[in-house]
Order: C-alpha cells, then structure tokens, then sequence
C-alpha cells in the first residue's frame, strides 16, 4: 500500500532521473570547469613564478619571507569566510536550470501524450504538480549548494596548499576559524528566502506550463513584457494628454520581475540598500549580517502577497492539469 507521502518519493526521484543532466551533470561541469580554472591557474602562478609576492590594493606589501601576524589573520578570515564566493557562477546556471525547467514541466507530458500513462498511475494531479515545485523549489537548488560547498572546498584546499609552500601557512588560522565551518550554513540557511522569492515565478511558469498548447516561451515571458509594453504606451499618452501617471514602474518591479526574475538567488538584495550593506563588510563576507539583511526584506508585504500569488498559481496549474490532456 503506497502513501501519499512515499508517491511523493518516487515522483521527485522520476523528475531527478529524467532531469539529471540539468539538475546534476550542468552544474558538475561548470564546477568542474571552475576548479580548472581557478585551482589550475593558481598552481600554474606558484610554479612559473618563484618570486610569489602579495599585494593589497594594487601595492606590493611583502615577498616571501613571513607575514606580519595582523595581514595574517586579516587573510585566514578572508579565506574563512568568502570560500563559497568562488563557486558564485554556479548560481547563475541554477535560475537558467529551474526556469527552463518549469516551462516545461507539465507542457511536455501533453505534447508528448505521456500525461495520459501518468494518469492512469494511482497518483493525483496536486501530487504530479506539487513533486515538480519542490524539485523547482527544493531539490535543484539543494543540489547546486551541495556542489558549489564540494567545490569551494577543493580550491580552499588548492590554494591553503599552494600558499604553504610559498611559506604562507594559512591552513591553521582557517580550520581555528569558526567562519570557516559556519559559511557552508550560512549559504544553506538563505533557502527559506529563495523559495519564498521564487514562487511567483515557478508557479508562473507551471501555470503557463500547463495551459499552453504550444510556444510556451513565447507565452511565459512574452505575456508580461507584452502587458508592460502596453502599460508604458498608456501610461505615455496618459500623461502626454490628460497628466495623469499609470504608475509604470510598481508594475514592472513588482509584477514583472517578480514573476520572471523570481528564481535568480540574490534578487531580494535590490530591495536593500547595496552600498551601505558593502560598507559594513569588514575582513570577507559578513554572513550574518547577509542573512538579516536579507531576511528583513520578509517585512515588506509585497514578498508576502507574491508568495500566495505562486502558491495560487501552483493551485491553478493542479486545476488546469485535470482537463488539459491533449496533445
């Protein structure tokens, strides 16, 4: 006897399996590619040059011959701290990874006529769309932390290496640092935020997914723009001849991009202040001072209606799924 719960199971691991090569093998690669990159070109500058020296803002401080023990700390709590920054082009490739994704999810079993197997399997339609939002929501983006914290890793351990055997010997001053085992929870800790600002955009996507008889791009991303287009034309005769203002930009910043934008990690910084927040870095990132400032951005309303906006859409695209079974 399955239950809901061990349907759930196994549809998540049918969307892994049939979507392994977005969700896995494109961010090893770019990982892979990263630590090439990065750790093969750091090694590459140890070995061709045996005058290894550092500078601090564009100035020669030292050769090899011993830090003073203040840059050696500033450096350890630097590497402590901002590790993971590395493996930043990884979250890039995750938003292009969940979008496309979405777009397809439910579009593609009714062109391929598969919706009609997967309904005569003992499983409802909620349970079918809800498995692809938390692979959307959940999965992929657990994944990618999984491999950027792997791969931040081994380009610590590339770069705590090649500076020992240039005599700067960071590996204690990191592994004593708190920061060091405290950033992989810190990157894990800003999931909540992500699901939250992503739902406008995955129930979106899995709305249009679901109702679109084809050129689904075209209607997913086509619609807004379209309808902002529109707006701004309104909006410019508007107050070219009546004085009157359709408030153009609150529908873009607020409609459009949250509905599109949505799944790309960060975005809820443009509601902080971004030059105030880089002040307040000192040595590294400031993970703490990162989470509040980004959690402080659940104060404003507008996170809170967008996120029942999705929820209502994911309801939606259930409801479409009963009856939108063709081809």
């Amino acid at each position: 006897m399955t239950t809901p719960m061990s349907t759930m199971k196994w549809l998540i691991r049918r969307e892994l399996w049939e979507h392994k090569g977005a969700f896995f093998w494109a961010p090893l690669a770019v990982a892979a590619v990263l630590v090439l990159l990065f750790g093969g070109g750091f090694l590459y500058a140890i070995i061709a040059n045996p005058s290894f020296h550092v500078q601090v803002s564009g100035a020669q401080v030292m050769t090899v011959n011993g830090l003073p023990p203040a840059m050696l700390a500033k450096l350890a709590a630097a590497a402590a701290s901002s590790y993971l920054v590395i493996t930043a082009p990884l979250f890039f490739v995750l938003p292009v990874v969940v979008f496309f994704y979405c777009m397809a999810a439910l579009y593609d079993d009714r062109r391929d006529r598969s919706i009609l197997f997967w309904k005569s399997l003992p499983m409802s339609d909620a349970q079918t769309v809800l498995s692809k939002a938390v692979t959307a929501l959940l999965v992929a983006p657990l994944a990618t932390i999984a491999i950027g914290i792997a791969a931040s890793l081994i380009l610590l351990v590339i770069g705590l290496l090649g500076g020992a055997i240039k005599g700067i010997n960071l590996i204690a001053p990191v592994l004593a640092n708190i920061d060091f085992y405290l950033a992989p929870v810190y990157l894990i800790s800003f999931l909540p935020l992500y699901i939250l600002w992503s739902l406008p955009t995955v129930g979106w996507l899995l709305l249009v997914s679901s109702w679109a008889k084809s050129r689904v791009f075209l209607w997913a991303v086509g619609a807004p723009l379209v309808a902002l287009a529109i707006l701004a034309w309104f909006d410019f005769l508007a107050g070219r001849f009546a004085g009157v203002s359709m408030n153009v930009k609150w529908f873009g910043e607020e409609i459009v991009a949250r509905v599109l934008l949505g799944v790309f990690p960060g975005i809820w910084f443009g509601e902080v202040n971004g030059a105030a927040l880089a002040q307040q870095q000192q040595a590294g990132l400031d993970g703490p001072l990162l989470l509040g400032t980004s959690y402080s951005t659940l104060l404003t309303p507008g996170v809170w209606i967008a996120a029942a906006a999705g929820c209502a859409m994911i309801y939606g695209a259930i409801r479409l799924r009963r009856w939108r079974d063709e081809g």
